[in-house]
């Protein structure tokens, strides 16, 4: 496990447990065994993240359900041992983090699935919309539902946007500064032009937010007319979700970006239960 992650970990558990849980410790010294349970069918993710807060704690864990692992109601993901003053503290912690990861992974598995249906070339990328602090955790999330990552920072690719394009003089030069510079360049295009331009200046993918399925299918066509498309990768962003994601998985675009994956995702009903 990256360092990252268990200092992300060790701060979790200090944030819930402040300077000690009172209530816990009025408990007798004995020791226990708890399961935690899902009460609603999903995807699983998070169950080594989980491990690690029991384990730092001096508990012992059995994973019944690896990550990826499909489960209903009442089903059992992992058996927890050790003392009950040391097992209850962590259970918040160890629940809020494998619920919302949980949720993330079954979102995301659903979108997925959904497009595989319809166009098995296109992928599912989760976007910067995370949670301040669990971005590792949500996009690792996404991972195990069957999605990809996109920039995990700002130092990972270059990425024009609207306002980068406002503040800059010249749409054509920005980008062909950032491609003498950057092997992987995205701009964000606000139509066909914009789109031939970038495409031309050397972009390796063009990203077209909040555009209908119809507009998409217009830019890419005309791109295939002027020998652009191959050249370049075409993500769909902005208000897909499961409703219309097929529609957009149609166009022919290469990767669609859904922020709602990470930023709204509900948690997967789980429980920690003394046995």
């Amino acid at each position: 496990m990256h360092i990252r992650a268990r200092k992300a970990l060790d701060n979790f558990l200090a944030e819930d447990i402040g300077k000690g849980d009172i209530t816990s410790n009025l408990l007798p010294r004995k020791k226990i065994t708890a399961s935690i349970i899902s009460r609603q069918e999903g995807i699983v993710a998070g169950v080594q993240y989980v491990k690690y807060i029991f384990v730092s704690r001096g508990c012992k864990v059995k994973i019944l359900k690896k990550d990826g692992s499909k489960i209903k109601p009442n089903q059992k993901i992992m058996i927890v041992s050790g003392f009950a003053h040391i097992i209850l503290p962590c259970e918040r912690t160890a629940l809020n983090l494998l619920s919302r990861m949980s949720g993330i992974a079954t979102q995301t598995n659903h979108l997925v699935n959904k497009i595989r249906k319809v166009n098995p070339k296109v992928k599912l990328y989760s976007t910067r919309k995370t949670a301040p602090g669990l971005r590792l955790f949500d996009k690792d999330a996404v991972e195990i539902g069957g999605g990809n990552r996109h920039r995990m920072s700002l130092d990972d690719m270059i990425m024009i946007k609207d306002n980068h394009l406002a503040v800059s003089d010249s749409v054509w030069e920005l980008v062909q500064k950032a491609c003498k510079k950057y092997r992987t360049v995205e701009v964000e295009v606000e139509g066909i032009n914009d789109a031939i331009l970038a495409a031309k200046a050397g972009a390796s993918i063009i990203m077209l937010d909040n555009r209908s399925p119809n507009e998409i299918s217009k830019i890419i066509n005309v791109l295939k007319k002027l020998h652009l498309r191959d050249k370049v990768k075409i993500e769909a962003s902005g208000g897909i979700d499961s409703v219309n994601i097929q529609s957009y998985a149609r166009t022919g675009v290469d990767m669609i970006s859904v922020g709602k994956i990470t930023s709204s995702a509900p948690g997967l009903d789980l429980s920690l239960e003394v046995n």
